[in-house]
């Protein structure tokens, strides 16, 4: 028998010491994360690790499964108490070490194994942890399969059938940087900044662009799992700042970041403006659709409004398909669809073939980033984003709301807005020309300014977005009209930043 988790506990206590802590809340939408030792314990990870291979059983899946583990103090402790418990569940454990999560992902394919179980916490703060799953590549799990897991680990579920085993995969990184680079290097002379704030990926970026041929100038590469200067995370503005600054300095071609886990990358162009991934989408997607006419986009609900209405991509036939927001999300309905590609507005890009895999990669993306640039030699990256239709655009801006809260006043958003358009109420100013409620609340008014609210699904926050294809003053009009009606809801507190 194994001891049913418990969802708080007294650190420096015999109960911590001896029973699971796991509480309820860490098990999200599409992954796992949680405050280590106030929310889980190394108990509870081996509880997760149990749980996770009797799921895999349940769903009749090989119970071979892929882990890794990223750059942070504490997380090979929270691997290997991962795996204790799927080896106890009876799966053969192929561990690849420190890896970035497409690492991963993609040793579900070299090494033919059905299933990955990720320990990272991805580019939230020091002292969260974290597991990304799947059992179906390259698809990770979604809700359905996060709430059975659930169940099953704050149940005390397990079917600990043994027989399990444990196999270190060396140098298996170089695997990964084989597949990548094994391609015609880039013509042009590109310098790049490859800017990794200390996170995993410092360990792979620079070697896997040096190898397609572009003249590398590492910033904040080095490993450091304390973060010295800012949080590797490609939507934070002191990070997406200091890769501005590198490119002013070094006079380079653009700037790619990446993420604390390997799996976004974040964009500064040669004059030092920061360019959000959703507009670098529309720029990949004008350059893929070109030698795929009529190719589907899928993009999230946070993303800009030029995936309909960019000339470029109207007369290459392009079909765009506005999504959940959530690798898992994005993942699965690329998949569904057979997009050419998926792009998030939070620096996940999800290519097919001859592109990728169909998982997330913030590695091939910054590669295609290269590419679209060798591409077009007598254009810059400042070029190709003046060549778009201007649009005002807010950052990710993200207030305080409890996790046991949050999903509860976003319903009362939508509800708000969806009356509002019933009665035919106007919202910052004019009537509301439509709604998307696949997320949250997406609402847009005539002129085509939108507002987003929507529950994050990895952090106790809110997701707030506004656009205006007129003006900064039209963006500035609705945010205040979105946030008004969440100044309604003292549960929502400060934002992380705002416009």
């Amino acid at each position: 028998m194994f001891p049913t988790p418990k969802p708080a506990l007294t650190p420096n206590t015999y109960a911590y010491e001896s029973s699971p802590l796991v509480k309820p809340t860490g098990f999200r939408e599409y992954d796992a994360r949680w405050l280590l030792e106030k929310e889980i314990n190394l108990m509870g990870v081996q509880a997760l690790g149990m749980g996770l291979g009797t799921l895999i059983g349940e769903m009749g899946v090989r119970r071979e499964i892929v882990t890794g583990h990223d750059f942070r103090g504490y997380s090979a402790s929270v691997k290997m108490a991962l795996i204790s418990g799927l080896m106890a569940a009876g799966c053969k454990v192929h561990d690849i070490g420190l890896a970035i999560t497409p690492m991963a992902y993609f040793g579900q394919f070299a090494l033919d194994v059905p299933c990955v179980a990720m320990v990272t916490a991805s580019h939230n703060d020091n002292g969260w942890t974290g597991v990304k799953m799947g059992a179906n590549r390259p698809l990770t799990f979604g809700p359905d399969e996060m709430t059975r897991l659930k169940e099953i680990v704050l149940g005390a579920q397990f079917k600990l059938t043994g027989g399990g085993s444990y196999v270190f995969v060396e140098n298996f990184p170089e695997r990964y940087i084989a597949d990548l680079t094994n391609r015609p290097k880039i013509k042009r002379k590109l310098k790049v900044i490859a800017a990794c704030g200390n996170g995993t990926a410092g360990a792979f970026a620079p070697r896997i662009l040096e190898a397609i041929g572009c003249e590398v100038i590492p910033l904040d590469c080095e490993l450091d799992h304390t973060f010295p200067r800012y949080n590797p995370n490609t939507e934070d503005m002191q990070m997406l700042h200091a890769m501005r600054d590198a490119v002013l300095e070094h006079k380079a071609d653009v700037a790619l970041g990446f993420d604390g886990d390997g799996d976004r990358c974040g964009v500064v162009d040669n004059e030092g403006e920061e360019i959000f991934a959703d507009k670098v989408g529309v720029m990949l997607a004008r350059y893929m659709s070109l030698e795929h006419k009529g190719a589907t986009f899928v993009v999230d609900v946070k993303s800009t409004g030029l995936f309909v209405t960019d000339p470029v991509l109207k007369a290459n036939g392009v079909k765009a398909d506005y999504w959940k927001t959530g690798h898992s999300y994005i993942k699965r309905r690329v998949n569904e669809l057979g997009a050419l590609a998926g792009f998030e507005k939070s620096g996940h890009f999800f290519f097919n073939k001859p592109y990728g895999r169909g998982y997330d990669d913030g590695m091939i993306f910054g590669m295609a980033v290269c590419d679209m640039l060798d591409r077009v030699p007598d254009n810059s990256m400042a070029d190709l984003r003046r060549a778009l239709p201007k649009t005002w655009g807010s950052p990710t801006m993200a207030p305080h709301c409890d996790d046991e809260k949050k999903y509860g006043v976003v319903d009362a958003v939508v509800k708000h807005f969806e009356a509002a358009q019933k009665k035919g109420d106007k919202v910052a100013g004019q009537p509301i020309r439509d709604l998307v409620t696949v997320n949250g609340v997406r609402v847009t008014v005539e002129d085509g300014t939108w507002g987003l609210v929507r529950a994050s699904s990895n952090k106790p926050e809110l997701v707030v977005v506004v656009e205006s294809p007129v003006s900064e003053a039209r963006m500035r009009e609705m945010f205040a009209a979105v946030d008004g009606v969440l100044r309604t809801h003292p549960e929502v507190g400060a934002y992380n930043q705002t416009i």
